[in-house]
């Protein structure tokens, strides 16, 4: 894709001027860091960090079948949702196979979710094909949402000082609509980094606005702007999964350890019956989380091996700017996934020890 032909935030200007590296990623040209990966990873575990994410969808239904029809598309129960209740879920395809992880709000009259960038068209085409002619409206809002993620131990404080809202009332995975700097925006106890932090949904034309008066009112707090490389080693170090990476079609959510989303008493949804005949089958895999021994960095693609025999392969991997060495996140058979396990890690050639650990590899 050409860069013409990449999307951009309604901050993209913004990103620039603080001297971000731009790249293209999921349709967009998104800022990957700016002062440093490293640097803006411990900014989010030390004080608080802002990001744009404004790439992610936002598809809105309503209509007197929204419940029922999202609790046939998803595989949480829709139906447990109080309002202003968040719930992580996803959408399986008839096989089991992964078709989007997401996040499903529950509003008054309404229902959002909100999926990966990189699936966006993917995720709204498979909804339309399977919508009623009736009873339910569907709408993309994606495009009139700037989506901000204030993230970190002191983003309650920060947050305090611009809200007219008792935000430190939201419970985890529940949302308030309220005003942030005078603006009206959803407010979630949402996140995306294993810290306290809260997501702001807005509308497009208040995305400056709303990002300077985060920026000013964080002078006070050590807050700084933190890019998309830093987002992934602090979901890294938490082991949360990466759609692309450690999910996909031809996983299924037992064995990507989203048994805990995955309601399977809860009636009929897309992709049960091959859930439930993969579990009564047995799994033979499953993902884990591994540290490495010596000084190596484990990356996705690297196969694992025990025994001589490959086990597995490395689907996310890092440096841990907290723990300060390799971690990987990777599926191996389901004999050989026992914490503290020792196997090994082939990287270009070479075999390096890892050993699987419990995850989350941190704990803030």
């Amino acid at each position: 894709m050409q860069e013409s032909e990449l999307k951009r935030t309604a901050l993209y200007e913004v990103h620039k001027s603080w001297g971000a590296k731009i790249v293209p990623f999921a349709g967009f040209l998104m800022p990957v860091q700016y002062k440093g990966i490293m640097a803006e990873h411990k900014r989010v575990r030390t004080t608080v960090g802002l990001f744009d994410v404004s790439h992610m969808g936002e598809f809105q239904f309503s209509g007197p079948d929204a419940e029922k029809f999202l609790n046939k598309m998803t595989i949480n129960n829709v139906a447990k949702l109080d309002i202003g209740q968040v719930q992580y879920s996803a959408m399986c395809y008839n096989d089991g196979g992964i078709v989007d992880d997401l996040l499903t709000y529950r509003f008054d009259d309404h229902y959002v979710l909100v999926v990966n960038a990189s699936n966006l068209k993917k995720d709204r085409d498979w909804i339309q094909e399977h919508i009623p002619e009736q009873g339910v409206d569907f709408d993309d809002i994606s495009d009139d949402i700037t989506l901000l993620a204030v993230q970190g131990p002191r983003s309650l404080d920060l947050l305090k000082t611009i809200s007219s809202e008792s935000i430190e009332d939201i419970p985890f995975y529940h949302f308030i609509i309220g005003q942030i700097a005078g603006m009206d925006a959803v407010i979630s106890r949402t996140g995306y980094t294993g810290e306290l932090g809260f997501e702001l949904y807005i509308s497009r034309s208040n995305s400056l606005e709303l990002w300077n008066a985060v920026v000013e009112a964080g002078q006070n707090f050590d807050l700084e702007p933190i890019g998309l490389g830093a987002r992934d080693t602090l979901r890294m170090e938490m082991k949360y999964c990466l759609y692309g990476n450690d999910i996909d079609a031809t996983t299924n959510p037992l064995e990507a350890g989203l048994g805990w989303i995955t309601k399977l008493k809860k009636g009929n949804f897309i992709g049960r019956d091959a859930i439930i005949a993969a579990k009564e089958r047995g799994l033979k895999r499953c993902l884990v989380g591994f540290e490495a021994i010596d000084k190596s960095i484990p990356r996705k693609g690297y196969p694992l091996f025990k025994d001589n025999l490959q086990i597995g392969t490395t689907t996310s991997g890092t440096h841990s700017p907290m723990l300060n060495r390799g971690i990987g996140i990777g599926y191996v058979s389901k004999n050989h996934a026992e914490v503290g396990n020792e196997i090994l890690m082939e990287t270009r050639g070479k075999m390096n020890p890892v050993k699987i650990v419990e995850t989350p590899f941190y704990k803030p």
